[in-house]
Order: structure tokens, then C-alpha cells, then sequence
């Protein structure tokens, strides 16, 4: 078998696997990345990948292109446009033509889920901390 056939076998097996899994005709497997259409975009999944939450930081400074992006990571041009396209589709990001170029955009409004739960974990954890604070000072004592 050819190297080329066995990767072909192999993808149409692990498609397989993972229908009988999901029980979801659905899905979509591109390389490692699993693409799940019709879902409701959610920041906490664009954002969970290291490399996504990096892109993110890049475009705060300014727009940047697929190939300015990419030449700041250690993957492929297509492998950073898929992450880009995750967070497109979970509204993270815009995306503005300019000819062929295409520049990124971050939309910071779209953090607010995040930030949200940021401020709430934050009081959580100040005031679990302050009521360990006074318990060990009152033993102490």
C-alpha cells in the first residue's frame, strides 16, 4: 500500500470513529481539528488553544494579515488560517479584503462572556481568601 492510500484509509477510519462515537453525521475532521457546523459561537472554545489566545494578543496591537500572523508562530500558513477562521466564526475577529490581502481585526466587545467570568472567579476567589485570611489569624490568636 502506497503511503498516500494509507493515509487516505486512516483519515476515512478516524471519520469513521468519530461518527460512531458522536452519533453526529456532522462532523467534520480537518487534520487534528475537529469542525462541528451549526454551533453557537462561544469565546471559551476560540480561546482555549494557546495558539489562538496568542493571535489574539498579537492583533491588541494593531490588524495584521494571514502572513504576518503566521511568521510570528511555527506552523503552516493553512494551520494559522484555521485557527484564524475559529476565531472568525466565534466573532473574536473580523476579516477585511484588501485585494488579495486579507487583514484581522480583534473585536474586544465579543470578550465580555470571558471577561465576565473573569470578575466573577476574581470576588470568588478574594473572598474565599480573605474568610482563610480571618480564620488563620483568629486561630492564631
Amino acid at each position: 500500500m502506497l503511503r498516500s492510500e494509507s493515509r487516505a484509509s486512516s483519515a476515512d477510519a478516524f471519520r469513521e470513529a468519530l461518527f460512531s462515537l458522536t452519533r453526529q453525521p456532522s462532523i467534520t475532521a480537518i487534520g487534528y481539528m475537529v469542525v462541528i457546523p451549526n454551533r453557537v459561537p462561544d469565546a471559551f472554545a476560540a480561546i482555549s488553544y494557546p495558539a489562538r489566545c496568542r493571535m489574539l494578543v498579537l492583533l491588541v496591537e494593531t490588524a495584521r494579515s494571514v502572513n504576518a500572523i503566521a511568521g510570528q508562530f511555527q506552523m503552516s500558513r493553512p494551520a494559522v488560517s484555521q485557527h484564524l477562521r475559529i476565531l472568525l466564526d466565534s466573532g473574536l475577529v473580523t476579516e477585511e479584503r484588501h485585494g488579495r490581502e486579507r487583514r484581522y481585526h480583534l473585536v474586544p466587545e465579543h470578550l465580555g462572556a470571558v471577561r465576565n467570568w473573569i470578575r466573577y472567579d476574581e470576588r470568588f476567589w478574594d473572598d474565599h481568601l480573605k474568610r482563610l485570611g480571618k480564620h488563620l489569624t483568629t486561630r492564631d490568636e
